[in-house]
């Protein structure tokens, strides 16, 4: 049984898009943490999964090389459903050392002309001992999920930036044991400070601290990086994460380049979606030139052909958050058949 084709964009987005863009996405996360309790549910979610087409990196299987991002579950809370639904792998967070409200409401806006979003969440999470309890319950009640999962961990509000490494070395002892990866967020726009942390001297002294933490077998690395970083801070971004054996590059976070909306309906955050495709896709072709280190592509990808051209450029996987908002599960069997 196959869902019928289009049927998330013609009957479930309308209902979604006619609430506020963050009461939409609390109620679809919490649905779908429901489902994951269910195993009638996860069935039905079932019939939107993709074909297999798996790859190995970083030591892990991946059904398919198609994986959620970080942002649309950020505690967690429905790890089942993605899989069933049909992502090749999930990463959840960003996760911070203390639990956080965030910016205030609203702080996500849907922009569906251009196909694009801006958040201004700031890192609302319910803090790295929290999401590790409900891990290990998840975890101990028999419904983990078979595919990789990768924890996205950032820098506490509260925390000042010299005390950044200890921040992110407290999510990550707390999360380790329940992650694949983990990936170091240092290029959210909406934490003050955080992308300092993409400066080669404080990367280094941040992924030097992680390194030495671990563990055995050690845990991959992924660092996430932003699309506004110039070629020089590039390169120099590079040569750290090669000195320091990062495992993978995410590429990327959410940009501050707004010249695709109108200044009257711009609003202050991180832009995602369609207008992001073509500078998400110049630094995965950059990153693949200059170095071996292995991307996952992030940034405007809603269909076949955009995913392609990430693969094109150079990247190993994908994630998807802003795509599967505006076009839903199929575009997860889209992209495979179509690749």
């Amino acid at each position: 049984m196959k869902p019928a084709h289009g049927s998330y964009e013609r009957l479930v987005r309308p209902l979604l898009f006619s609430l506020d863009a963050e009461t939409a996405h609390h109620l679809t996360i919490n649905l779908l943490g429901r489902a994951s309790q269910l195993d009638i549910a996860l069935r039905v979610l079932r019939h939107f999964r993709p074909a297999s087409k798996p790859i190995a990196l970083f030591g892990l299987n991946f059904p398919n090389p198609i994986g959620l991002a970080a942002g649309l579950d950020k505690n967690g809370v429905a790890l089942p459903a993605w899989a069933a639904l049909g992502f090749g792998f999930i990463e959840i967070g960003t996760v911070t050392a203390k639990a956080q409200p965030g910016n205030p409401r609203p702080r996500i806006f849907r922009f569906p002309e251009q196909q694009a979003l801006i958040n201004r969440l700031g890192f609302n999470n319910d803090g790295a001992d929290s999401i590790a309890q409900r891990l290990r319950a998840l975890r101990e009640s028999g419904r983990w999920p078979a595919v990789p999962v990768g924890i996205n961990i950032g820098k506490s509000r509260v925390t000042p930036l010299e005390q950044a490494t200890d921040d992110y070395l407290y999510s990550f002892r707390m999360l380790r044991d329940f992650a694949d990866y983990i990936t170091l967020n240092v290029s959210s726009p909406n934490t003050p400070g955080l992308r300092e942390l993409q400066e080669p001297g404080k990367l280094s002294d941040l992924l030097r601290a992680l390194g030495n933490e671990a563990g055995t077998p050690p845990k991959p690395l992924m660092v996430k990086i932003s699309p506004d970083v110039s070629a020089a801070e590039l390169k120099a971004i590079l040569a750290v994460c090669e000195e320091n054996g990062v495992a993978g590059i995410i590429a990327t976070n959410t940009t501050l380049d707004h010249s695709s909306i109108a200044p009257q309906l711009d609003q202050a955050g991180g832009l995602s979606g369609a207008p992001l495709r073509g500078k998400s896709t110049e630094l995965v072709r950059e990153i693949a030139a200059h170095s071996t280190i292995p991307v996952i592509a992030s940034g405007g990808i809603f269909d076949a052909e955009s995913a392609r051209e990430k693969f094109q450029a150079g990247a190993h996987l994908i994630q998807l958050y802003t795509g599967f908002v505006y076009r839903g599960p199929q575009l997860l069997r889209e992209i495979i058949d179509g690749s």
